[in-house]
């Protein structure tokens, strides 16, 4: 378990390291134009990913027996979704352009279907290399295509390619990981068409799926609603904000989840409680993401005119704005592993749906109100959709609300004077540049946190720690035992 939490996460950080220098780069060298077209197009391409196939690939993990036949069923059920939705994405791309009333996303649209082509190259290696919790390949091919799409995105900046370099890079990308991966597995096998027998798959898979559908809906109706709202420079300047702030919510949680998910399935079918081993996932997010986010918030101004340039200055209060809402997400995100391995998929549907209606309602009202408006939205849907999550979860793995706010309230504590401390400094400096700024205030925040945790709570670091540094095993695990695979809320 330490091993695939350290080399899913560790490779996630390297990767994300990597693209985030990447895009450091190219956005001083694009306009936010270039970024509000991008948006455009990913709302389609999310819209349309949640039929890709993942799910079905899931099934695999919950599967006490998997075979060829198995195996084949489900690489022909990937190819058979992926041509669907490419040829749909092809056909519906000027449809979607005469939508937001800009022809060049059509061009984008067509060019970028390629992505579904590469999903079963990708969506069935990295099940049944997580199956058994194999995550050091997959770091490593993660790795080298983050690094070959990070090169290919600053080439076609710098080449004046604009917008285009946003939709190659990926495309880029995706290729690389499919053949990786392919490779590794050694997952390339005679696609099954007949899919009799395999009625447990498509249920399980079809719950998923659905609940992709929901959380779709969810979390791309605010730019499908902002791109024909907004002109496509403020959109270019929300979608960035969210980008930032999503930085740990969306690349950082699902490492946890996909390895949370098949520890939750052992338990499960030990006959063991999930309860404590949940109680201490959330409280170690919280512990982490609370703090980045906050301090994000404290030093928004300063942080993108350091990372993005003068002329994304106007998105630093929608970065502020947007980071208050983030750690309520992150609790929620890390909440579906456990009943999903109880195998209680319904209640991750029955959360997703109330996001999926919580949302798009919130930022129909909030829009009138432009960039700020939605951001407003964030503050009201992320609480309550993880006050529902919680009030459905927390009774199936046998924890009670006090439990939960016990094990939360001294890092929330810790934030608040965190905040209290970063407040202070900035009074009391004198103007400094804005790099000088991020770095005295980010420092005065962080030492301010790490010495209120070790001082008054100290056996949360301890707790933390222990959970990840490596120990020697006083026994070999079993020979050939089977484990199972990455959570699907991540995919």
């Amino acid at each position: 378990m330490r091993s695939a939490v350290a080399w899913r996460w560790g490779s996630q950080i390297v990767a994300q390291v990597i693209a985030w220098t990447s895009t450091i780069m190219v956005v001083r060298l694009l306009e936010p134009r270039d970024y509000g077209l991008f948006a455009m197009t990913q709302v389609v391409l999310t819209a349309l990913a949640f039929l890709n196939g993942q799910s079905f690939a899931t099934s695999l993990v919950q599967a006490d027996h998997v075979d060829e036949r198995r195996i084949g069923q489900v690489f022909g059920l990937l190819l058979l979704l992926s041509l669907t939705l490419a040829s749909v994405q092809v056909l519906g791309a000027p449809l979607m352009a005469a939508y937001y009333q800009e022809p060049l996303v059509a061009d984008m649209l067509r060019i970028q279907a390629l992505i579904f082509l590469t999903v079963p190259f990708t969506a069935l290696p990295t099940e049944l290399l997580a199956r058994r919790l194999e995550f050091r390949v997959q770091g490593k091919i993660s790795m080298a295509a983050a690094i070959l799409a990070a090169v290919v995105a600053l080439t076609l900046a710098w080449l004046g390619f604009g917008v285009w370099a946003l939709v190659y890079a990926p495309i880029t990308g995706f290729v690389a990981r499919a053949v990786g991966l392919t490779i590794a597995a050694r997952s390339l096998v005679k696609p099954v068409f007949d899919f009799r027998g395999a009625g447990d798959l498509v249920r399980f898979g079809g719950t998923l799926t659905l609940c992709q559908l929901a959380w779709i809906v969810q979390s791309q109706s605010d730019i499908f609603i902002a791109g024909r709202a907004f002109d496509t420079h403020d959109l270019g300047l929300y979608a960035e904000a969210l980008f930032l702030t999503l930085i740990v919510t969306g690349r950082f949680l699902p490492p946890i989840n996909d390895v949370a998910y098949p520890a939750y399935c052992q338990l499960n079918k030990a006959g063991k409680s999930i309860g404590p081993y949940f109680l201490r996932t959330l409280r170690t997010v919280l512990l982490i993401t609370a703090p980045v986010y906050f301090g994000l918030a404290l030093v928004s101004e300063s942080a993108v005119l350091v990372l993005f340039g003068g002329k994304w200055v106007e998105m630093a209060p929608i970065v502020a704005g947007l980071a208050l809402a983030m750690p309520a997400m992150a609790l929620q995100i890390v909440c579906s592993p456990a009943t999903n391995a109880m195998g209680k998929p319904g209640i991750y549907l029955r959360n997703n749906v109330f996001g999926a209606i919580l949302f798009p309602a919130s930022f129909l009202v909030a829009i009138q109100f432009g960039p700020q408006g939605l951001v407003h939205a964030w503050w009201f849907a992320a609480p309550a959709l993880l006050l529902w999550t919680l009030f459905n979860t927390l009774p199936q793995v046998g924890l009670k609300w006090v439990a939960l706010l016990r094990e939360l309230a001294p890092v929330l504590l810790a934030n608040g004077l965190m905040a209290m401390a970063v407040t202070g400094i900035t009074y009391l400096l004198p103007p400094l540049s804005p790099f000088a700024t991020v770095v005295v205030e980010g420092a005065t925040g962080a030492v301010t946190y790490l010495l209120t945790i070790r001082l008054l709570w100290p056996h949360l670091i301890a707790e933390t720690w222990s959970m990840l540094r490596p120990q020697a095993s006083s026994s070999p695990a079993p020979a050939g035992r089977t484990t199972s695979s990455a959570d699907p809320a991540a995919a």
